[in-house]
Protein backbone atom coordinates (compact mmCIF):
# COMPACT_ATOMS: atom_id res chain seq x y z
CA UNK A 1 0.00 0.00 0.00
CA UNK A 2 1.50 3.35 -0.79
CA UNK A 3 0.94 6.06 1.26
CA UNK A 4 -0.30 9.23 0.69
CA UNK A 5 1.54 12.97 0.34
CA UNK A 6 -1.20 14.70 2.24
CA UNK A 7 -3.76 13.98 5.15
CA UNK A 8 -7.08 13.25 3.94
CA UNK A 9 -10.11 15.50 5.44
CA UNK A 10 -11.02 13.41 8.23
CA UNK A 11 -7.70 12.95 9.63
CA UNK A 12 -7.48 16.59 9.91
CA UNK A 13 -10.91 17.29 11.24
CA UNK A 14 -10.01 14.35 13.60
CA UNK A 15 -6.63 16.33 14.55
CA UNK A 16 -7.92 19.94 14.87
CA UNK A 17 -11.23 18.98 16.77
CA UNK A 18 -9.12 16.88 19.61
CA UNK A 19 -6.40 20.36 19.31
CA UNK A 20 -9.32 21.99 20.00
CA UNK A 21 -11.40 20.56 22.77
CA UNK A 22 -8.12 19.24 24.93
CA UNK A 23 -6.95 22.46 25.00
CA UNK A 24 -10.63 23.84 26.06
CA UNK A 25 -10.94 21.13 28.40
CA UNK A 26 -8.06 22.22 30.33
CA UNK A 27 -8.54 26.04 30.16
CA UNK A 28 -11.76 24.94 31.66
CA UNK A 29 -10.29 23.30 34.10
CA UNK A 30 -7.73 25.18 35.11
CA UNK A 31 -10.93 27.78 35.75
CA UNK A 32 -13.54 25.88 37.36
CA UNK A 33 -11.22 24.66 40.58
CA UNK A 34 -11.19 28.14 41.56
CA UNK A 35 -15.18 28.21 41.36
CA UNK A 36 -16.77 29.23 44.88
CA UNK A 37 -19.50 27.40 46.39
CA UNK A 38 -22.21 30.21 45.09
CA UNK A 39 -20.89 30.49 41.95
CA UNK A 40 -23.59 30.14 39.05
CA UNK A 41 -21.20 27.55 37.04
CA UNK A 42 -20.41 25.63 40.22
CA UNK A 43 -22.21 22.41 39.46
CA UNK A 44 -22.39 23.40 35.87
CA UNK A 45 -19.22 23.59 34.41
CA UNK A 46 -17.94 19.85 35.69
CA UNK A 47 -20.85 19.02 34.21
CA UNK A 48 -19.46 19.94 31.25
CA UNK A 49 -16.48 19.70 31.75
CA UNK A 50 -17.13 15.92 32.26
CA UNK A 51 -19.43 15.06 29.70
CA UNK A 52 -17.34 16.83 27.17
CA UNK A 53 -14.20 15.07 28.27
CA UNK A 54 -16.15 11.72 27.57
CA UNK A 55 -16.94 12.61 24.12
CA UNK A 56 -12.98 13.18 23.53
CA UNK A 57 -11.72 10.39 25.18
CA UNK A 58 -14.07 8.36 22.94
CA UNK A 59 -12.71 11.15 19.55
CA UNK A 60 -9.51 9.78 20.51
CA UNK A 61 -10.17 5.82 20.28
CA UNK A 62 -11.86 6.89 17.26
CA UNK A 63 -8.68 8.64 15.97
CA UNK A 64 -6.41 5.46 16.99
CA UNK A 65 -8.70 3.33 14.69
CA UNK A 66 -8.59 5.95 11.76
CA UNK A 67 -4.81 5.78 11.99
CA UNK A 68 -4.74 1.81 12.02
CA UNK A 69 -6.77 1.64 8.96
CA UNK A 70 -5.71 4.81 7.11
CA UNK A 71 -2.13 5.81 5.99
CA UNK A 72 -0.67 8.36 7.13
CA UNK A 73 1.65 10.49 4.81
CA UNK A 74 5.69 9.75 5.35
CA UNK A 75 7.27 12.69 6.90
CA UNK A 76 8.67 15.30 4.54
CA UNK A 77 12.37 13.99 3.26
CA UNK A 78 14.58 16.81 4.53
CA UNK A 79 13.31 15.37 8.10
CA UNK A 80 16.51 14.42 10.45
CA UNK A 81 15.82 10.71 11.54
CA UNK A 82 16.33 12.07 15.69
CA UNK A 83 13.34 13.98 14.64
CA UNK A 84 11.36 11.53 12.93
CA UNK A 85 12.00 9.57 16.62
CA UNK A 86 11.00 12.70 18.78
CA UNK A 87 7.82 13.15 16.52
CA UNK A 88 6.73 9.54 16.90
CA UNK A 89 7.46 9.26 20.53
CA UNK A 90 5.45 12.98 20.90
CA UNK A 91 2.40 11.49 18.97
CA UNK A 92 2.78 8.09 21.32
CA UNK A 93 3.02 10.18 24.36
CA UNK A 94 -0.13 12.50 23.33
CA UNK A 95 -2.39 10.01 22.39
CA UNK A 96 -1.71 7.93 26.10
CA UNK A 97 -1.53 11.31 28.02
CA UNK A 98 -4.91 12.06 25.87
CA UNK A 99 -6.22 8.77 27.25
CA UNK A 100 -5.10 8.56 30.54
CA UNK A 101 -7.00 11.68 31.58
CA UNK A 102 -9.97 10.98 30.09
CA UNK A 103 -10.10 7.67 32.05
CA UNK A 104 -8.74 9.49 35.92
CA UNK A 105 -11.64 11.92 34.97
CA UNK A 106 -13.62 9.54 34.63
CA UNK A 107 -12.35 7.60 37.96
CA UNK A 108 -12.41 10.92 39.97
CA UNK A 109 -16.00 10.96 38.73
CA UNK A 110 -16.95 7.59 39.58
CA UNK A 111 -15.04 6.95 42.59
CA UNK A 112 -18.12 7.16 44.63
CA UNK A 113 -20.49 4.34 43.22
CA UNK A 114 -22.06 6.95 40.54
CA UNK A 115 -22.67 6.71 37.28
CA UNK A 116 -20.90 9.36 34.77
CA UNK A 117 -23.63 11.03 32.63
CA UNK A 118 -23.17 12.51 29.40
CA UNK A 119 -25.31 15.32 28.48
CA UNK A 120 -28.17 13.21 29.49
CA UNK A 121 -27.66 11.00 26.47
CA UNK A 122 -26.42 8.24 27.93
CA UNK A 123 -24.34 7.02 31.58
CA UNK A 124 -21.20 5.31 32.03
CA UNK A 125 -21.59 3.39 35.07
CA UNK A 126 -18.79 3.59 37.93
CA UNK A 127 -16.71 0.39 37.50
CA UNK A 128 -14.43 0.54 40.00
CA UNK A 129 -15.66 2.19 43.51
CA UNK A 130 -14.03 0.11 46.55
CA UNK A 131 -10.38 1.23 45.38
CA UNK A 132 -9.04 3.38 48.91
CA UNK A 133 -8.73 7.26 47.82
CA UNK A 134 -9.31 6.81 43.67
CA UNK A 135 -10.74 9.55 44.08
CA UNK A 136 -7.27 12.20 45.07
CA UNK A 137 -5.21 9.72 43.23
CA UNK A 138 -6.92 10.21 39.43
CA UNK A 139 -7.11 13.35 40.45
CA UNK A 140 -3.44 14.21 41.16
CA UNK A 141 -3.04 11.68 37.81
CA UNK A 142 -5.61 13.67 35.88
CA UNK A 143 -4.22 17.23 36.54
CA UNK A 144 -0.66 16.13 35.92
CA UNK A 145 -1.12 14.54 32.58
CA UNK A 146 -3.23 17.61 31.49
CA UNK A 147 -0.29 20.05 32.48
CA UNK A 148 2.26 17.40 30.83
CA UNK A 149 -0.13 17.46 27.44
CA UNK A 150 -0.04 21.53 27.34
CA UNK A 151 3.75 20.93 27.57
CA UNK A 152 4.11 18.35 24.94
CA UNK A 153 1.33 20.08 22.55
CA UNK A 154 3.78 23.60 23.26
CA UNK A 155 6.61 21.03 21.53
CA UNK A 156 4.66 19.39 19.12
CA UNK A 157 3.35 23.44 17.65
CA UNK A 158 6.54 24.83 18.31
CA UNK A 159 8.07 21.85 15.92
CA UNK A 160 5.14 22.87 13.24
CA UNK A 161 6.11 25.98 13.06
CA UNK A 162 9.60 25.77 12.61
CA UNK A 163 9.61 23.21 10.14
CA UNK A 164 7.17 26.18 8.81
CA UNK A 165 9.27 28.90 8.97
CA UNK A 166 12.77 27.44 9.13
CA UNK A 167 12.75 24.22 7.04
CA UNK A 168 10.15 25.78 4.64
CA UNK A 169 8.87 22.07 4.66
CA UNK A 170 5.47 20.98 3.83
CA UNK A 171 4.27 19.62 7.63
CA UNK A 172 2.36 22.28 8.59
CA UNK A 173 0.58 23.19 5.80
CA UNK A 174 -0.50 19.09 4.82
CA UNK A 175 -2.58 19.42 8.61
CA UNK A 176 -3.50 22.55 7.23
CA UNK A 177 -5.34 20.88 4.42
CA UNK A 178 -3.14 22.34 1.45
Amino acid sequence: MTRPTHYNLPTIVLHWTTAVVALGLFAVGVWMVDLGYFDSWYNRAPDLHRSIGVLLTILVMVRLLWRQFFALPEPPVNHKPWERVVARMTHVALYALLLIIGFSGYFISSAKGHAVDVFDWFSIPAVISTIDNLEDTSGLIHKTGAYAMIALTALHSTAAIKHHFIDRDTTLKRMLGR
